[in-house]
C-alpha cells in the first residue's frame, strides 16, 4: 500500500549557510535556498496569506455587477458612447456653456442664410440661429428621454414584479391589460390623445410615453421575478420565514434588476426618437419649446434650397439616439451572464 500524502508544512526553520528543507508532499524533502524557500512559500500560500490565487477569507468574491462594471471599463464602445452621453447632459443642463445666444431671438432678414462668422449653421427659416436650436434641442430631448424612460421603468418593473411574484389572479389580469395596450399602434395613439392637448410642456409627451410604454418593461420584469423566485436561496428564505416585501427587495430585485436596465437603456433612445417623431408630425411638442423635431419638421419643405436647416438638428438626433443604443448594448453584452 502506497504510504498517505503528507500535508503542506509552512517554511519556518533554515539550516546553517541559508538552507532550507522542504516537504515534497510525497514523502520526500527539498534542499533549497533561503530565496526558493520564501518564493515557494509566497507561491503556495498566496498573496497576503489568503490560500492558492488570493481565494482565501480575506478577499471578497465578485459580483455580477462589479464584474459587469470591469468589462465596461474596458469596452470601447461604452466610452465612445459614455462620453458622448456625457456631453450631451452637459449641455442640456448648462447649454450656454457653448451658445451664448438666444434660441428664440430670430431676423427675417437672415432666413435661411448658410453659414457666417459666429453662426457656423447658417440660420433657419425664420432667421433663427440654426446651432443655437440645436444646442438648446438637446435640453428637451434629454430630458423626455430620461423622464419617460424612469416613469416606465418604475411603472412597468412594480406591476410586472408583483404580477411575477404573487401570480393567480393578478398575474393574469394584468396580462390581459398588457395585452390591450400592445394593440395600441404608439404613433397612431399620440396623434390621437396628444391631439387634443394644447400644453407645449413636455409633460404631456412623458405621460403618453408612460402610458403606452410601461407593457414592455412589466413583462420582462414579470419574467426576471419569476425565474429569480425559483432560486435556491429565495426557497430557503421562504422556509426560515421572511415577508414577501423582505423576499422582494432584498433577495428577488437585486437578483431580476439586470434585464429591465438593459431595456430600459435601449429605449431612453427611442423615446428620444420618439419624442422627434411626435413632435415632426404636429402632436408633440410645440412652439416656442425648442426641439429638434420642431426644427425638422419646419426646414423639411425648404431642405433643397437650404439643406442645412434639416442637416444639423437631423444630425443632432441620430449621433443622440446612437449613442444610447450602443450604450445600451454595452451594459447588455456587460451583465448577460451567457457571453462569460
Amino acid at each position: 500500500m502506497p504510504e498517505p500524502l503528507e500535508p503542506y508544512e509552512p517554511l519556518e526553520s533554515y539550516g546553517a549557510e541559508g538552507r532550507a528543507v522542504a516537504s515534497t508532499g510525497a514523502g520526500g524533502t527539498a534542499d533549497l535556498g533561503t530565496a526558493e524557500a520564501e518564493t515557494l512559500e509566497k507561491t503556495l500560500d498566496g498573496p497576503e496569506g489568503s490560500g492558492p490565487e488570493g481565494s482565501g477569507p480575506d478577499r471578497k468574491p465578485r459580483s455580477l455587477w462589479s464584474d459587469a462594471w470591469r468589462d465596461l471599463r474596458r469596452n470601447p464602445v461604452f466610452i465612445l458612447s459614455g462620453l458622448v452621453i456625457l456631453f450631451l447632459v452637459v449641455i442640456s443642463l448648462w447649454p450656454s456653456l457653448i451658445a451664448s445666444g438666444d434660441p428664440l431671438d430670430c431676423d427675417l432678414s437672415k432666413a435661411q442664410e448658410g453659414s457666417q462668422p459666429g453662426h457656423p449653421f447658417g440660420f433657419n427659416g425664420q432667421g433663427c440661429d440654426v446651432y443655437t436650436r440645436t444646442v438648446y434641442g438637446a435640453r428637451t430631448s434629454v430630458t423626455v428621454g430620461v423622464c419617460a424612460t424612469l416613469g416606465v421603468a418604475l411603472l412597468g418593473s412594480a406591476l410586472g414584479g408583483l404580477a411575477g411574484f404573487f401570480g393567480g389572479a393578478w398575474d393574469g389580469f394584468l396580462s390581459r391589460i398588457t395585452d390591450v395596450f400592445f394593440a395600441i399602434p404608439v404613433v397612431l395613439g399620440g396623434l390621437v390623445l396628444l391631439s387634443v392637448v394644447t400644453s407645449s410642456t413636455v409633460w404631456p409627451v412623458v405621460g403618453f410615453m408612460v402610458l403606452l410604454g410601461w407593457p414592455q418593461i412589466s413583462r420582462i420584469a414579470r419574467g426576471s421575478v419569476i425565474t429569480a423566485k425559483q432560486n435556491d436561496y429565495v426557497q430557503a428564505a421562504r422556509a426560515l420565514g421572511a415577508s414577501n416585501s423582505r423576499m422582494l427587495l432584498r433577495h428577488i430585485t437585486p437578483n431580476a434588476v439586470a434585464p429591465v436596465i438593459v431595456v430600459a437603456t435601449i429605449a431612453l433612445g427611442t423615446y428620444i426618437s420618439l419624442e422627434a417623431t411626435l413632435s415632426y408630425l404636429g402632436v408633440g411638442l410645440k412652439p416656442p419649446t425648442v426641439s429638434w423635431g420642431i426644427d425638422i419638421s419646419s426646414a423639411s419643405p425648404y431642405i433643397r434650397n437650404a439643406p442645412h436647416m434639416l442637416l444639423w438638428p437631423a444630425g443632432a438626433l441620430a449621433v443622440t439616439v446612437l449613442a444610447f443604443i450602443m450604450l445600451g448594448d454595452a451594459v447588455r453584452d456587460a451583465l448577460d451572464p451567457k457571453l462569460r
